[in-house]
């Protein structure tokens, strides 16, 4: 079992590609396009994002804007749970709560209908990567302030030279697929 995990791993880490100095000259970005363009590592990377939340009582996946919202969705229809779209500034339309915080390269701002959720719902929060953990940090203020709980976290890649994981809380399980 162990084994074939280790296999499937290493088909998703092969279809992650290197972008050199995007968005920014010195950073080097992590596409995940080529996991999404072929079906079969496609559905490989949904199932091993489920895994680790199967028979979990979740009611929500928040997916963080915008390679958030790809994989996010599918995790939240295999968990029978709705989805939330936490957005960068302006892009929600209805009344929202917003934070702002810190990202390897500059500061951003998320964003989250402020009735996306009710007080003690189950939430997981999702993302393509996992970088210095500040947008991951953000989303779960934002998921605090509106009374949610926060249950797990989960990300295909993270990038653990820059050690994100240490802003959150070390009781709440993190998965990540790859680490780099």
């Amino acid at each position: 079992m162990a084994e074939q995990q280790h296999r499937n791993i290493a088909i998703i880490r092969n279809k992650v590609r290197d972008i050199p100095d995007f968005p920014r000259k010195g950073i080097v970005f992590k596409d995940i396009t080529p996991i999404l363009n072929d079906p079969e590592t496609l559905n490989l990377t949904s199932q091993l994002l489920y895994e680790p939340f199967m028979g979990e009582n979740v009611d929500f996946v928040a997916g963080i804007e915008s390679r958030g919202f790809i994989l996010g969705a599918r995790l939240a229809t295999d968990l029978n749970a709705g989805f939330i779209p936490i957005r960068k500034q302006g892009k929600l339309p209805a009344d929202k709560i917003s934070i702002t915080y810190e990202l390897e390269y500059g500061t951003d701002q998320l964003e989250i209908h402020r009735d996306a959720l009710h007080h003690g719902d189950r939430v997981i929060i999702h993302d393509d990567l996992m970088a210095t953990g500040g947008s991951a940090l953000a989303a779960t203020r934002l998921i605090n302030k509106l009374g949610g709980v926060v249950v797990g976290y989960s990300f295909v890649l993270e990038l653990s030279f820059l050690n994100g994981v240490s802003l959150l809380d070390p009781d709440i399980p993190t998965h990540s697929l790859i680490k780099v």
